[in-house]
């Protein structure tokens, strides 16, 4: 079986993630390199993990995970549609089953609120560790003064946690917002249609979704 660390290890892989991120800096997006991508493939495992589900469908999250983001590469618009079929010749090359390929084709290519819906386990956990990485760490613009609304939304959360509680059902994504730097309007404002696709990849894995910003439970 093609291991997550297989895949970091590909140098096309590697080039990918690096270009992705290059061309959305470039156009001022929040950051996409191995840091997001790392933490995206990380916890999409760990929601599979805790939910108890086989090792083989834990692993191959973490790779739908890490590889999510590298259509970014070619252009933002339809990212998950051309990160899709660049994953499956990548895997393809490394000689990864199809049955496996395909699953994590469905995954990356169904991650974008704009397009996309939670059609398996694998999407479905990838779609939850996609929308909660948010963080001040993935504000690339150093000047405060000239921050979008995207830019103070993502700087003004101090920490992140997603919290998968299996005995009771539920993922719960917690959040502390500086206020002084943005209101929490502004992030449903920036963030609905994420927080709508969380919920429904919840929804998929039995589960029920619920926001909760500076200790107020609000969805």
């Amino acid at each position: 079986m093609i291991l997550l660390q297989d895949v970091k290890n590909n140098l096309e892989v590697q080039a990918l993630v690096c270009g992705a991120q290059k061309q959305l800096k470039e156009l001022g997006f929040t950051e996409h390199s191995e840091r997001h991508v790392g933490i995206v493939s990380e916890r999409a495992g760990k929601i599979l993990e805790v939910l108890e589900y086989p090792k083989e469908r834990i692993e191959l999250a973490k790779i739908a995970g890490y590889l999510h983001d590298i259509g970014n590469c070619v252009n933002r618009t339809d990212h998950a549609h051309t990160g899709a079929i660049l994953a499956n010749n990548i895997l393809k090359d490394m000689d990864m089953p199809v049955v496996d390929r395909t699953e994590i084709m469905m995954a990356i290519g169904n991650h974008d609120e704009q397009t996309g819906m939670p059609i398996s386990d694998i999407s479905a956990a990838l779609i939850l560790a996609d929308k909660s990485d948010v963080h001040r760490d993935r504000v690339e613009n150093t000047n405060i003064t000239t921050f979008d609304k995207h830019d103070r939304v993502n700087y003004a959360v101090t920490d992140a946690k997603l919290k998968i509680i299996n005995e009771e059902k539920r993922v719960v994504l917690e959040l502390t917002i500086d206020t002084k730097i943005c209101p929490v309007l502004d992030y449903f404002e920036i963030f609905m249609d994420r927080t709508m696709l969380s919920k429904y990849a919840a929804k998929y894995l039995g589960l029920w979704f619920e926001l909760v910003i500076n200790d107020t439970k609000l969805l």
